[in-house]
């Protein structure tokens, strides 16, 4: 619970924002839901509000920039359907629906003391499209959305709540995870494909509970020790990963 002052900071802020460069952006992360951001201003200019929800392909400066993008462009031309970044890709479009809204864009209606401002959501291209890129256009739900089923759901494993997990983009547009090893308590390295060979700008750090939410069969790697693996073909079940007996440590896949 914020305090009366910090909650009239916080508006100051959002005022001076407003008042420089016609918006206030908003980003939010989570300890379980995936990062988002969103605006505070631009009903004013258009008509409505921009989210950008998920989309951990980009990284915080780059989606600052391409909200930005977003408003430039609308503003130019308010029927614009293609956003174009530059060097970030193509952005189209939805309609939030009002649930999504609710959840995600408290400070909007705390701003304009509203229960309804109109809202889109910025979609990424199929190219830069990631698992946790909700389709806000329809009513909410975990069914539908299981990425985001922590708004509602109480976290349920016996691991912190804000833990994280160093996984790659490969992973993250869905395909299977392969390799897991947990280095902390609340840190995990969970990759698709070998993780040595993962550039490190295709890597990413996301809370673990992004995920769990979207495959069940990761569930073992909750139960890890501290300095231990799993790993598995596109096909077979978890297997240990075995300390090599050499003074250099390390790991090699079980047989």
């Amino acid at each position: 619970m914020i305090s009366d002052a910090q909650r009239k900071r916080a508006l100051d802020d959002i005022r001076e924002n407003i008042a420089r460069s016609g918006q206030h952006i908003y980003v939010v992360i989570g300890d379980t839901t995936p990062r988002f951001a969103y605006t505070i201003g631009a009903n004013v200019a258009l008509g409505f509000e921009l989210v950008l929800a998920g989309a951990i392909f980009y990284m915080r400066e780059e989606v600052g920039q391409i909200i930005r993008d977003a408003i430039a462009q609308l503003r130019a031309s308010r029927d614009r359907e293609l956003i174009e970044a530059a060097g970030l890709g193509s952005f189209t479009l939805r309609k939030v629906d009002s649930s999504w809204a609710r959840e995600l864009m408290l400070g909007v209606f705390d701003y304009y003391q509203k229960k309804d401002i109109p809202a889109f959501q910025i979609v990424p291209d199929r190219d830069h499209w990631t698992i946790d890129v909700p389709n806000m256009s329809v009513p909410w739900a975990a069914t539908q959305e299981p990425v985001w089923r922590w708004l509602h759901e109480p976290w349920s494993y016996p691991v912190p709540e804000d833990s994280t997990a160093t996984t790659n983009l490969a992973a993250l547009r869905g395909e299977r995870i392969t390799e897991a090893c947990r280095w902390e308590e609340g840190e995990w390295e969970l990759f698709a494909g070998a993780g040595p060979d993962v550039p490190n700008e295709e890597m990413r750090v996301v809370s673990l509970g992004t995920l769990l939410a979207v495959d069940a069969s990761l569930e073992p790697v909750v139960n890890l020790p501290i300095g231990t693996g799993l790993w598995r073909d596109a096909t077979s079940d978890w297997h240990a990963w075995l300390k090599k007996d050499s003074d250099e440590g390390g790991r090699i896949p079980g047989v």
